[in-house]
């Protein structure tokens, strides 16, 4: 793992990282009401009568939730627990209807699994995950509607959340980084949660430690909350800096629960960490505990779609790619999708074409217009077609360039733009020696000068040539006649 260490006045300390993150299950009902999930509806406009709590109603579990979380628990080799029970966790807070959230303390639905993570130079490391349990969500509370309430949105209140502990193994903020880069792209090729975390549906608390190297655990904090992997980071580098500060002055850390403040780029103090005992948890009365069966847990093994880490060997493996190509192609399941469709139109053969070109030529395009894949402008079956003009000879390399220009301000297909502009290559020996000729007889410095051994004028002759026929010559061919006439 990594050798990132604080330097203290004392020496050097180690931080010892865990992630928390709880990820909102990809369902078209809540986790125990039928209540719709869309993210963005008005406040308090998806709210069941047991979202809200009144008496007498009683939850009934959502039987996709169950199996994204299954499905989720097997996505990291993790063990699944075909007997699990929900536990209720009292605790009071304006936007919990209930007094209690239903979660699963003692007998999660998946055990321990573990997450392989890139880091920097091409080296990977394990991070182990503790468990995955199944609890609701709570709602939300808008405090800046009036001036002296606040209100609260019971929309998210009963969205099933997928709780996924880490096990402490990350030793710096790169590391934590790249595990959460990493879970988001699992959750999102196995299709169990969107991992937007702009809107809160991926978000994670962030538990620090420092200690000297070698010296067990020290004291953690907890920061909540934090919604990208940008401030994740931050708030690691804040709170270990702070720790480490606090200890050489002679101070304790405290164990308690954090929030990180973006702005300023800094954590401050919430309220003292609550215990297990604290929160009173005894199983849920309402709730049968939840039995497994093989034929559903066959049938969740079987939906997996090709995952990141095979896909990425298969790219290098199989079809030769570098390792980085494989790695850009494959760490988010939308590049992966796109990359899949343009093989399927081009042919394996041409992988290592056609992946140079979407790395270098597409994203830089994407980047250069602010958009994603998932918005392109060039569809992966415009891309293919623009890959076989080009190999078939159709089009030179310059050529297809200002083709794939026209195709992100027009949205064309290429071929109707070849025709249209009459953008094509020629191999006409008979119309390019015809302008090599004139060349030549406009330049007679020049050919003078590559005739008494001025070799490097060859290409000038090149590029006089490919200027006069506008780019459209075959290059190959304009070298070949080239040597011919020169020689």
């Amino acid at each position: 793992m990594s050798d990132y260490r604080i330097h203290g006045a004392t020496g050097e300390w180690e931080v010892v990282i865990g992630l928390e993150v709880h990820a909102q299950v990809v369902s078209n009902a809540k986790l125990f009401s039928g209540a719709a999930t869309a993210f963005g509806a008005e406040p308090n406009s998806q709210v069941s009568l047991v979202d809200a709590a009144m008496p007498g109603m009683l939850p009934v579990l959502n039987g996709e939730c169950v199996r994204q979380a299954v499905r989720t628990g097997m996505a990291i080799n993790a063990q699944i627990n075909a007997w699990s029970r929900f536990d209720r966790k009292n605790y009071f807070y304006p936007d919990l209807p209930q007094g209690y959230q239903i979660s699963q303390l003692y007998h999660p639905i998946v055990g321990e699994g573990e997450i392989e993570i890139e880091l920097e130079g091409g080296a990977t490391a394990k991070v182990g995950v503790e468990r995955i349990h199944l609890e609701q969500d709570a709602g939300k509370m808008l405090h800046d509607q009036h001036p002296s309430m606040s209100y609260v949105d019971l929309n998210r209140s009963g969205v099933a959340l997928m709780e996924i502990v880490s096990k402490p193994d990350m030793r710096s903020p790169e590391e934590a980084g790249a595990y959460v880069r990493k879970l988001r792209s699992i959750l999102r090729y196995v299709g169990s949660c969107d991992g937007n975390m702009e809107q809160g549906s991926m978000r994670a608390d962030v538990n620090v430690s420092v200690r000297k190297p070698g010296q067990p655990f020290g004291t953690r904090t907890e920061t909540k909350n934090v919604n990208s992997v940008r401030f994740i980071m931050a708030a690691i580098e804040y709170e270990a800096n702070r720790q480490v500060e606090v200890l050489e002055d002679g101070g304790t850390i405290v164990q308690e629960t954090r929030l990180f403040d973006p702005d300023k780029g800094e954590t401050r103090s919430l309220r003292s960490k609550e215990e297990a005992h604290d929160y009173r948890y005894f199983p849920d009365p309402d709730l049968l505990p939840v039995e497994l069966s093989d034929a559903f847990l066959a049938e969740c093994r079987e939906s997996l779609p090709e995952l990141p880490d095979a896909k990425r060997a298969r790219y290098q493996d199989g079809l030769g790619l570098s390792a980085y190509a494989a790695n850009v192609l494959t760490a988010e399941v939308e590049t992966a999708r796109w990359f899949e469709q343009l093989l399927a139109a081009t042919g394996e053969e041409h992988a290592q074409r056609a992946a140079n070109w979407v790395t270098s030529d597409l994203f830089g395009a994407l980047n250069r217009l602010g958009r994603t894949i998932e918005d392109s402008p060039v569809s992966a079956a415009q891309a293919a077609e623009l890959l076989t003009l080009t190999a078939d000879g159709t089009l030179s390399g310059s050529l297809a360039k200002q083709v794939f220009e026209i195709m992100l301000e027009t949205g064309q297909d290429p071929g109707a733009i070849v025709e249209e502009r009459g953008l094509k290559q020629t191999s006409d020996t008979g119309a390019i020696e015809a302008v090599i000729a004139g060349i030549l007889a406009a330049n007679p410095g020049q050919l003078e000068q590559y005739r008494g051994g001025k070799e490097q004028l060859f290409g000038f002759f090149v590029g006089q040539t490919m200027k006069a026929m506008q780019g459209k010559a075959n290059p190959a061919v304009v070298n070949e006649l080239l040597k011919k006439a020169l020689g």
